[in-house]
């Protein structure tokens, strides 16, 4: 499934321009890392809450459309930020709460690592994810 996964994000140029790799996709999980870089930070020196939303969002995505198959779109999305995301990098790991034909709630948890390794929460989010209705010819 990781290697699938990947050819997603290879495919999202928003996700390769910011360096955002897939490390984990299973069944109902999913972990994204982002090695954070000066252009990621906002002016107090740590990531900006944009990048934060956006690591959450995808993760969020990834777990749900591995249960929903394919095609797939955020319905709607909650963030909380718990702290400056202060370190090297964004780890998001999602997971799926609730699914059914046409939609999966999930939850995600994005911390900041630093140097040395250790996490720290910086945000918790949960979403819907739906699937993408199916194109009509013609269309």
């Amino acid at each position: 499934m990781i290697e699938f996964g990947q050819q997603i994000l290879a495919a999202q140029p928003f996700s390769t321009f910011l360096g955002t790799e897939l490390i984990r996709f299973e069944q109902g999980l999913a972990e994204l890392r982002l090695t954070l870089k000066p252009e990621h930070m906002q002016q107090h020196g740590f990531a900006h809450g944009g990048v934060v939303a956006y690591m959450a969002d995808n993760a969020l995505t990834y777990a749900g459309g591995s249960v929903l198959g394919g095609n797939v779109l955020t319905l709607e999305i909650k963030v909380n930020y718990t702290r400056p995301a202060i370190g090297e990098a964004l780890i998001a790991r999602a997971s799926v709460v609730s699914s059914g034909r046409t939609q999966a709630v999930c939850r995600c948890d994005v911390f900041a690592v630093a140097n040395d390794g250790r996490e720290k929460l910086c945000a918790a989010a949960q979403g819907t994810i739906v699937p993408i209705p199916a194109q009509k010819s013609g269309k």
